[in-house]
């Protein structure tokens, strides 16, 4: 069992007949408990850490409810000043309660220290970058007189929210994310509904807890703890006007058909390739590579899932890695403060990986690391693929969320481009070389939403905007970015024909 040291959640827990603590969920205004729990494991050990209440139908209707007759316009009547100073006081009391957030993390997702801390402070220096966003809602001053027709008036263009938006968060970044989703929404004036990923629902519900605290108004917001397959209804719900999802492409596909006509942002799957020319320099190039394929053991949208190579260096490029890699072990996070790796969300996930890596076997692909697995755990997978087989593996058509990574030889960066853009994933690159302008030329052909240049992909707090072509999603998140997601645009026409304010010639 863990235990919260933070007073402020000290009343929305409660510890149960067998010891194991239980909390409510937020529903518009105050804090309920569920019919039923949802149990929370660990997948550092598979234990049950926590219960989660589970809103009932008519407690979920009731939430939608509230956010839509009440929250959206009290969030929308509460100035922008406000809003910032609210959130900068939940980023206040988010340092406070700062050891609690990174623990839930690590028991809850799994996370070593270093990547909890680092998600716990991303989401904190999130809130308080709110400042430098409230421009992004600034519109447009239309004069007429540039048109015969609109003489004699003027018109302004205004940036409005939508009313009501669903956010879902997946399990990988379960704090960051929603607060990334929630923040700008709430901050351009919508009323937001939070579903958390129901593997690990604690970070979100304390991220709640703090939102209630700031001052913000209490009915805008609520967190929907229910099970995925219990969304269809809330997707298709007409009071919900825009939706943020961050998951998989097959299931955001299900939600566009699901949903219907509404505002979309999804961020979904990834198939990041790392681009290596001959000219790179090898020994940075190589730490940034295994940043990038082993960081949270690979459970990231934004990870590197395929390395090309020009010939020149391929070989050095290979032995490299497989020595860097043959140190690398996945640890118990709780154990071992300096783990690299931990575990993967759940088995059913570490399974997967195991598919993956057998089916690429089995057409060709040659094992460059030993394939391991105990539980959870998997180890760092490195697999070489001939060119003519890589469309073949599942590992090049599905989205991977393991450390396990291609390695390709190609002739020449053209090549390289090519095989790189066959993916029908568009979600992010990297290219590694000495020769600035060489990569600049392959960044400009690379069809993804960011490319990064002798540098692993990472989101971070959003600082430079991000999101995907392709299958890997509609629209940009990011600082200021995420505003134009969640607000539409409103014309405001004013006629003063005959008033006398314009005297033309």
């Amino acid at each position: 069992m863990f235990e919260l040291k933070h007073e402020i959640f000290k009343d929305i827990c409660r510890i149960g007949d067998d010891g194991v603590v239980e909390f409510a969920t937020y529903s518009a205004g105050g804090w309920v408990f569920g019919e039923s729990l949802i149990e929370v494991r660990s997948p550092i050990n598979n234990e049950v850490i926590a219960r989660v209440s589970k809103l009932n139908g008519e407690q979920l209707e009731e939430a939608i409810d509230a956010v839509y007759t009440k929250g959206r316009e009290a969030i929308r009547n509460f100035p922008g000043e406000k809003r910032i100073k609210a959130f900068l006081k939940a980023a206040q009391l988010m340092r406070e309660a700062f050891d609690d957030f990174t623990k839930v993390l690590m028991l809850d997702a799994g996370k070593p220290l270093s990547n909890a801390k680092g998600e716990v402070m991303a989401t904190i220096e999130r809130l308080e970058k709110t400042t430098m966003e409230s421009r992004r809602l600034l519109g447009d001053y239309i004069p007429g007189d540039w048109s015969e027709e609109t003489l004699e008036s003027e018109g302004i263009v205004k940036r409005e929210p939508y009313g009501v938006v669903l956010a879902i968060s997946p399990y990988n970044y379960p704090l960051f994310i929603s607060a990334a989703k929630v923040i700008p929404a709430l901050l351009s004036g919508n009323a937001v509904l939070l579903k958390p990923a129901s593997l690990d629902p604690i970070a979100p519900l304390l991220f709640i807890r703090v939102l209630e605290l700031s001052g913000l108004p209490r009915e805008s917001f609520a967190l929907l703890t229910i099970a995925g397959r219990d969304m269809d209804r809330v997707v298709a719900n007409k009071r919900i006007r825009a939706i943020t999802f961050t998951g998989s492409t097959e299931v955001g596909e299900h939600l566009l058909k699901t949903g219907g006509i509404k505002a979309y942002h999804m961020e979904l799957g990834g198939k990041d390739p790392a681009i290596v020319l001959d000219d790179a320099d090898l020994k940075t190039t190589i730490e940034k590579l295994i940043k990038g394929m082993v960081s949270y053991s690979g459970q990231r949208c934004d990870a590197i899932r395929i390395i090309f190579a020009e010939k020149e260096i391929y070989e050095n490029l290979k032995d490299m890695l497989v020595e860097r890699l043959k140190g690398i072990d996945p640890k118990n996070p709780l154990e071992d403060e300096n783990a690299i790796m931990g575990p993967l969300i759940d088995e059913k996930s570490a399974v997967t990986i195991e598919e993956l890596y057998r089916d690429a076997v089995g057409k060709g692909a040659k094992p460059l690391t030993e394939f391991k697995r105990r539980g959870n755990y998997v180890w760092p997978v490195l697999l070489e693929v001939r060119k003519e087989t890589l469309p073949k593996l599942r590992a090049f058509q599905e989205d991977v969320f393991g450390p396990l990574t291609l390695l390709v030889k190609v002739k020449n960066e053209d090549e390289a481009v090519e095989l790189a853009n066959s993916s029908r994933f568009g979600l992010d690159a990297a290219v590694f070389s000495t020769n600035d302008a060489r990569a600049r030329k392959v960044a400009r052909r690379l069809e993804v939403g960011a490319v990064f240049i002798n540098e692993f992909p990472r989101h971070g707090i959003g600082y430079y905007p991000f999101g995907g072509m392709k299958d890997s999603g509609i629209g940009r998140e990011g600082i200021g970015y995420s505003i134009e997601q969640f607000t539409t645009t409103k014309t405001i026409v004013r006629n003063y024909r005959e008033y006398g304010v314009w005297e033309y010639i």
